[in-house]
C-alpha cells in the first residue's frame, strides 16, 4: 500500500510546491518582484519548501501518508500545526510544525527549541570569519534578510568555535613534511594595557603537496628560544618527526629551536623578506638599482656565486652607500644560502614564505575593523574562523595541487630519498 500512496504523495507536494511558485510570480509580475520579508517570494517559497519536508517527516514518523486509510485505528495520527518562527536565510519565516496527539513527533529539520536551521549559523559563522563584528552582523541580517538578531545570538553561535579550536590546535599530523612555513602577524591584546603580539602561523605542505595549516599560536613581544621550543615541541607531540627544509623570516630564536627538534631539517630564511629588508634600509630613489643588484646574489647558482655577487655589491657605490645592506645579507648568510644547493624546482617552494603572507594578509583583513581584541582567546576566536573559512586544504584544495610543489616534491625525493616516501 505504501509503494502505491508515496509516488503519489510526492507528485502532490511537487504540485503544492509548483502552484506556490507559479502564484508568487504571477504576484512578482503584478506588484513587483518582491524577493525577502513578509509574503517576499524566496520567503514563501522557503516556507512552502520547508514546511513539505516536514509533512513528509511526520508521515515517516506515523508510517502512512496523509489521506491514507491505513491510518485509521492506528493509534497516532495528526492532530493540527504549531506555528513557529525560524531564522533562515531567506529571512524569518513562520512554518506550521505538524503535531500529532501523542506528542512525540520529533522534527529533524526544525528540532524542538531551536529557532534556526543548521545553514543559518554557518552563514553567521562565514560573516564573522570575514572580519565583521557583532554590529556589523546585526545590521547586514537585518538589511539583507529582514532579521532582527541579538548580540547574545551572535555570540552564543561564534563561542561554538572554541571548543573546534581547541580539538583543531591538538589534533596528530603527519610524521613527516617536506616543507614547513613560519611567519607572523601582529594583533593588539589587552592585557592591563592595550598590546601588539604576534601570532604565528605556520603552515606545512604534506607528501601529496598540499598545503595544510597546522596551528596558530599567540606569543610574546620578547619572544625567543623558549617561546619557539613550545610551539615546536607541540607540534613535535602532535605527531611531526621530521621537517626537510623550515622556511621562516629570520624570527629570533627559531633557527636554534628548529634545529633542537629536528636535528636534520635545514632552515631557510625568506629571501623577499630579506630583500624588502634591505630596501627599507635605502632611498626610494635607489631602489630600481638595488633590486636587480641584490637578485644577482639570490638567484646565483652557487653559493660561491652568491659570495661574489655580494663582494661586487658591497664594492660599488651602492654598496658603499648602504654598509648596512651588506651587514644585513651577511648577519642572514648561515640561514640564506641552504636553497641555492637546490634545484630550480625547490628554490621556487622555499625562497620565500609568500604562501604564508598570502593567507596572513586575509588574517589581517579579519582583524582590521576590531581595533583591539579583550584577551588571547578572543583573538583566536576570530583568526580560526577566518583560516577555517578562506584556506581549508581538505574543501579547497584537495583535489588541487600547484604544478610547481608536484614537480619540487619530485626534486625532494632525490635529495631526501632516505627521508621522504613519497608515492
Amino acid at each position: 500500500m505504501a509503494d502505491k500512496t508515496e509516488p503519489v504523495a510526492s507528485a502532490a507536494g511537487d504540485k503544492t510546491v509548483d502552484e506556490v511558485v507559479e502564484r508568487l510570480l504571477d504576484k512578482a509580475d503584478a506588484s513587483g518582484p518582491a524577493l525577502l520579508g513578509e509574503g517576499g517570494l524566496l520567503t514563501e517559497i522557503t516556507k512552502a519548501v520547508l514546511e513539505r519536508a516536514l509533512e513528509a517527516e511526520m508521515s515517516e514518523h506515523l508510517g502512512y501518508e496523509r489521506g491514507d486509510p491505513a491510518g485509521h485505528g492506528s493509534g497516532n495520527s495528526r492532530n493540527g500545526t504549531s506555528p513557529k518562527t525560524v531564522l533562515t536565510d531567506a529571512g524569518a519565516v513562520t512554518l506550521g510544525i505538524p503535531r500529532d496527539p501523542n506528542g512525540d513527533f520529533e522534527p529533524r529539520l526544525v528540532p524542538k527549541n531551536a529557532r534556526r536551521p543548521a545553514g543559518f549559523n554557518d552563514r553567521i559563522l562565514s560573516l564573522y570569519a570575514r572580519g565583521m563584528s557583532v554590529r556589523d552582523i546585526r545590521s547586514h541580517l537585518a538589511r539583507i534578510y529582514g532579521v532582527e538578531v541579538s548580540p547574545d545570538l551572535i555570540s552564543k553561535v561564534t563561542d561554538a568555535v572554541i571548543d573546534e579550536l581547541v580539538t583543531w590546535q591538538n589534533r596528530p599530523l603527519d610524521s613527516v613534511w617536506p616543507i614547513i612555513y613560519i611567519d607572523a602577524l601582529w594583533v593588539k591584546i589587552r592585557s592591563g594595557s592595550v598590546t601588539s603580539k604576534p601570532v604565528y602561523l605556520a603552515v606545512g605542505v604534506d607528501m601529496d603537496g598540499r598545503k595544510d595549516v597546522l596551528g596558530l599560536w599567540v606569543g610574546s613581544e620578547g619572544e625567543g628560544a623558549t617561546t619557539w621550543m613550545a610551539v615546536l615541541s607541540e607540534l613535535r607531540n602532535r605527531g611531526i618527526e621530521d621537517v626537510c627544509i623550515v622556511v621562516c623570516d629570520g624570527l629570533k630564536g627559531l633557527p636554534d629551536a628548529v634545529t633542537a627538534t629536528w636535528p636534520k631539517a635545514t632552515v631557510q630564511t625568506c629571501v623577499i623578506h630579506l630583500t624588502r629588508a634591505s630596501l627599507r634600509l635605502s632611498s626610494l630613489k635607489d631602489h630600481p638599482k638595488l633590486v636587480p643588484a641584490l637578485k644577482a646574489v639570490h638567484t646565483a647558482p652557487t653559493e660561491s656565486a652568491a659570495e661574489q655577487a655580494l663582494n661586487a655589491f658591497e664594492a660599488s657605490d651602492l654598496g658603499e652607500r648602504y654598509p648596512a645592506i651588506v651587514r644585513t645579507w651577511r648577519s642572514a648568510w648561515p640561514e640564506f644560502t641552504p636553497y641555492l644547493a637546490f634545484p630550480p624546482a625547490i628554490r621556487t617552494v622555499v625562497y620565500s614564505t609568500n604562501m604564508v603572507e598570502s593567507i596572513n594578509s586575509r588574517l589581517r583583513k579579519a582583524t582590521r575593523n576590531r581595533g583591539h581584541f579583550p584577551s588571547e582567546q578572543a583573538a583566536l576566536k576570530v583568526l580560526y574562523p577566518a583560516v577555517r573559512e578562506q584556506i581549508n586544504p581538505k574543501a579547497r584544495d584537495a583535489n588541487h595541487v600547484a604544478a610547481h610543489r608536484k614537480e619540487a616534491l619530485n626534486q625532494f625525493s632525490l635529495f631526501f630519498e632516505d627521508r621522504l616516501s613519497i608515492q
